[in-house]
């Protein structure tokens, strides 16, 4: 494969410049929808970009971050975030978080029937589910996405519709393809373009009243963007999807015992850090161990921590099998759990995970083992104590959660002997 070499901030301003078609968006009133802060996205060079180019010909131009179900941002993380200077008001475009909890911010848009999600999901799962949407998004002329692109454990690469579902979405639409990624499983989906759960948000975005664009980027780990593609949503996710692909992907002839995945400062609770394990866990060995080391994480969600708590992190029979138990908690959080805590079995009442997985962070032993998953005191770790040793089964990671780690085909997760 031909080496790529990312784009710098004029390069990008030279994209947009090049490829941006203005005029489609003259004399509409558009909102700009962008992932929080925990993406790598160059937003600091493409928001002023955009706000320079739509603010003089758009009556109206606003922007709503797509949070999903993650916390919000303060105003002055959300400026920083696209590159708003301190002493700029910024007085011409609203900043919005979404609001997912709130009743009274969504707005039901249609309904996917039983028949419809049985359709789309090859049978994995059928129920009627009601589409729910931030209000705002109905004030526009044209939602223009903007956002990045990457292997996903639960819709199979990122970006595209998925920021209108969840990004913008009530919790029922977002607790149901959750759990649907999970019975497929994270090794399943994460890394395929043609997923039952890509077909469910895009199903779902067809509902929306008004025009969607999307101008979608795959990026370098310092965001630097190795392309950029403009068009509809789905257009535009294909394009970026197949660079991710190109990309983001790291295919490997053996796998590890034990991977040390080091969780960047943008992770601040364990709900997103789990990406550590997502992208990790193909290449972990059958009984090896994969260390989430985030010496920076306090907790495990402020807003699902409780719902985690309550059930813990477990492989997704462990559910499946005890469904009368479990089917009235939060899907989401159920497929977050077994995401994080991977593949394996339950046989006979008795839970045997494929690899250990081990939290390395502020959370408390206590804490860690009442949830089912191993600690260790992050003092412990020395970082450079795990570089260059792949030959002896060990694998450093220093910047994990977005790049995905892939066996090449017909390599098994035992461990060679």
């Amino acid at each position: 494969m031909t080496e790529l070499t990312p784009l710098d901030a004029d390069g990008i301003v030279h994209w947009i410049d090049e490829n941006f078609p203005v005029r489609d968006y003259e004399g509409k009133k558009v909102l700009l929808i962008v992932p929080d802060s925990t993406r790598t996205a160059p937003l600091p060079v493409i928001f002023p970009m955009l706000r320079k180019l739509l603010g003089p010909v758009c009556p109206q131009l606003d922007l709503l971050v797509a949070l999903g179900t993650h916390p919000p941002m303060p105003q002055v993380k959300i400026r920083a975030m696209l590159g708003i200077d301190d002493d700029d008001p910024c007085d011409d475009v609203g900043l919005f978080n979404h609001e997912w909890d709130n009743p009274d911010a969504l707005a039901t848009i249609g309904t996917l029937s039983e028949a419809d999600t049985r359709n789309i999901a090859d049978g994995v799962l059928s129920q009627e589910v009601p589409v729910q949407i931030n209000r705002r998004v109905l004030e526009y002329d044209i939602a223009l996405v903007v956002g990045p692109v990457f292997p996903h454990e639960v819709v199979g690469f990122s970006g595209g519709n998925k920021y209108f579902f969840p990004g913008v979405s009530g919790p029922q639409l977002l607790n149901f393809f959750h759990w649907l990624g999970a019975l497929i499983t994270n090794v399943g989906i994460i890394g395929v373009q043609d997923t039952a759960v890509r077909r469910v948000v895009d199903h779902a975005a067809k509902l929306i009243p008004i025009e969607r664009r999307c101008l979608a980027f795959v990026v370098a780990p310092d965001a630097s963007p190795y392309g950029l593609f403009h068009g509809t949503p789905e257009d535009a996710w294909k394009g970026a999807s197949e660079l991710s692909g190109r990309v983001h992907i790291k295919r490997f002839r053996k796998p590890y015992k034990q991977v040390l995945s080091c969780a960047p400062e943008m992770y601040d609770e364990l709900w997103v850090a789990g990406k550590c394990m997502y992208k990790l866990e193909p290449v972990v060995a059958d009984g090896g161990e994969l260390i989430i080391y985030a010496p920076h994480m306090k907790g495990i969600s402020v807003t699902h921590g409780t719902a985690i708590e309550a059930v813990g992190y477990h492989v997704r029979d462990y559910f499946t099998k005890q469904w009368d138990r479990f089917k009235d908690h939060p899907w989401g959080v159920l497929a977050h759990s077994t995401h994080v805590r991977g593949s394996g079995e339950y046989i006979n009442g008795v839970e045997k995970p494929r690899v250990t997985v081990t939290v390395a962070s502020q959370i408390p032993r206590e804490v860690c083992e009442r949830i089912n998953l191993a600690y260790r005191d992050p003092a412990t770790i020395d970082i450079e104590s795990f570089a260059n040793r792949e030959d002896e089964g060990v694998l450093l990671v220093r910047k994990a959660g977005e790049h995905l780690h892939r066996l090449e085909d017909g390599i098994s997760t035992a461990y060679p002997t």
